[in-house]
């Protein structure tokens, strides 16, 4: 075993404790020859204690880890071996410099074997990636925020229409593949823009907002979806909901903004804020894509309007 009171192994081993990182040397034997001052401050374990001891009576947690694989892999072509970190980031017990009932730092580990003169050693080097691991979490925190925020509309709160799309292309496929129903909803705020020219803008904005939140609220399950279309158009997604059950869903959303009672302009229909909505929904020999069941979902709009407003109209039963 080689001698650690050898002038030249006592040089290289100062050197190794001004590393900012973790080293450690290994004999044929696979016992601990080296431990570097960086080791010493995160494991609180002295190189004295741990001298001629087995690395994995140390650390008894790293048998059957990618550590001891890569321990036991013995020489090779003398190449370092990365661990993978599949396993996670924390295979040594190690933390912060002081801290011992912290949490573990995150790690990157590379093991190298080498020679000696006749001994046959084994490097290992840890190094402490905890900032960088951080910063990759908040890289990955800020683009789910970002990706979320382009699903919302920036007035409302609810989705917009990207995500109405989207969601709407994938429902689609799904009452395809399933052959389940699926229905449509496209409501409009009635005279919205003698509401816009007699309140103005802001306060346009203020019952776009009302409107859509109880939108929102009256849709209880969580695969449903309410959507921005378009100014003052909403549209609601209502998976496995037949074309009957989802016209009385909008019946109690029209009567749902009517009870809020919310003034309109002298030059509107009613002095109240009202929706006009149509309903569609998936056939596998008709309205079978998302062109098609949104225009018949217009067209019962469309009809609900020529009606005289504040109603409900189902497609095809006009």
């Amino acid at each position: 075993m080689m001698n650690p009171t050898d002038t030249s192994f006592d040089l290289a081993a100062s050197a190794l404790n001004l590393l900012d990182c973790g080293v450690i040397v290994l004999d044929a034997e696979h016992r601990i020859v080296l431990w570097n001052r960086w080791m010493v401050s995160r494991s609180g374990r002295s190189a004295a204690r741990v001298r001629e001891q087995s690395l994995f009576a140390v650390f008894p947690e790293l048998r059957g880890s990618r550590v001891e694989a890569a321990v036991l892999a013995g020489p090779g072509d003398g190449s370092t071996r990365k661990v993978s970190n599949l396993e996670g980031r924390t295979p040594f017990p190690l933390r912060e410099a002081g801290s011992f009932d912290g949490t573990r730092i995150e790690q990157a580990i590379a093991v190298t074997p080498f020679r000696e003169g006749d001994e046959q050693l084994c490097l290992i080097e840890i190094r402490d990636v905890s900032g960088t691991v951080d910063r990759e979490r908040h890289l990955l925190e800020h683009a789910e925020s970002l990706r979320a925020r382009s699903y919302v509309d920036g007035l409302t709160g609810i989705h917009n229409r990207r995500y109405f799309d989207m969601t709407l292309e994938r429902e689609l496929r799904r009452a395809h593949r399933n052959g389940g129903a699926l229905s449509l909803l496209l409501m409009d705020i009635d005279s919205f823009k003698a509401y816009n020219d007699h309140f103005g803008h802001q306060q346009g904005d203020a019952c776009l907002i009302t409107v859509a939140q109880a939108l929102a609220g009256m849709l209880k399950r969580p695969a449903d979806v309410a959507a921005r279309y378009g100014g003052e158009e909403f549209v609601a997604i209502l998976p496995d909901t037949t074309l009957a059950q989802a016209a009385g869903v909008a019946e109690a959303i029209r009567l749902d903004i009517a009870a809020r009672a919310l003034a309109h302009a002298p030059a509107a229909v009613k002095d109240h804020v009202t929706l006009s909505i149509g309903v569609a929904a998936f056939g596998k020999d008709g309205l079978n894509e998302a062109a098609s069941l949104i225009e018949a979902a217009d067209q019962a709009l469309y009809a609900a309007k020529r009606g005289g407003r504040d109603r409900v109209a189902v497609a095809g039963t006009q």
